[in-house]
Order: structure tokens, then sequence, then C-alpha cells
């Protein structure tokens, strides 16, 4: 009977220890976080569209440091979309060279804005590669909002 106590407690304190590792390594996945931020720009200005690229960059620098994932979307809208022209971007070179940090940047051009310029220049403007063209700008930011991005804006 006792190498049976002995047996039981042998068993029982693995089974503990394994239970401990799991959960460990169960911990240790869900603390790495996932993040997603939202950056707005809605003016023709070259500054700002140079530091709403910057925020991406930064953002991207510093979760990368600490092991986490960080999904990144810019959505341009009124004359932000000149950010996106492949005709008249001021940033266009930057804009590469943050997609080669951020290869999943995605970058949201409002097909409002870009029919009213379309309309008052008299010809059809092309989107950078790579920049889709949401129906509103407006509501790309509230979809991304509601499914919990967190937005910020220059």
């Amino acid at each position: 009977m006792p190498h049976l106590s002995r047996r039981l407690i042998v068993v029982g304190a693995a089974s503990l220890v394994m239970l401990h590792v799991t959960a460990e390594g169960i911990f240790a996945q869900q603390s790495k976080q996932s993040h997603r931020l939202l950056l707005h720009i809605d003016v023709e200005d070259t500054f700002t569209m140079n530091h709403v690229l910057g925020n991406a960059m930064n953002a991207k620098k510093y979760y990368d440091s600490v092991g986490e994932a960080l999904q990144v979307e810019i959505v341009a809208y009124g004359p932000g979309i000149t950010m996106f022209r492949d005709d008249k971007s001021p940033v266009k070179d930057r804009i590469a060279e943050v997609k080669k940090l951020i290869p999943d940047l995605a970058l949201s051009m409002c097909n409002n804005a870009k029919m009213m310029a379309e309309k008052r220049e008299g010809h059809e403007i092309t989107p950078l590669p790579g920049v889709k063209v949401v129906p509103a700008g407006i509501v790309r930011i509230v979809e991304l909002e509601e499914q919990g991005w967190s937005y910020v804006k220059p």
C-alpha cells in the first residue's frame, strides 16, 4: 500500500507540473497583444502627411520591440486624398518606404472625395498602387472604430 501512495503522490505532482507548464504557455500566448491603429488624414498638407506616416512607423517599431503585433490603416478623405493620388502625392516615396516596414499597411481613399475632385478637375484620378477606394472615408473610420480599432488623427 505505501508504494501505491507514493506512486499517487508522484503522478499527482507530475500532473501539477504539467498543468503549470501548460497554463504558462496559454498565458504567454494570450499576453501577446495585437493592436489595430487607424490614422486619418483630411488635409492637403505635406507636413501632416509625413506626420501620419511617422506615427505609423513609430508605433510599428515600438510594438515590434515588445513582440506585439500591429495592424495599421490610414484613411484619407476630403483634401487629404492628395496623399494617395498617383499624380500629386508629395509623399509617394515615403509611403513606399513605410510599406517596407509595414508590408500589410492598409491605405483607404474616400470615393466621395475622389469623385468630387474628378468633377472639379475634369479628369479621372488614379490612386497609388495598393490604395483601396472605399465608398466614404468617414464611414470607413466609423466601421473600424466599431471593430475596436484605435483612432488617431494627427
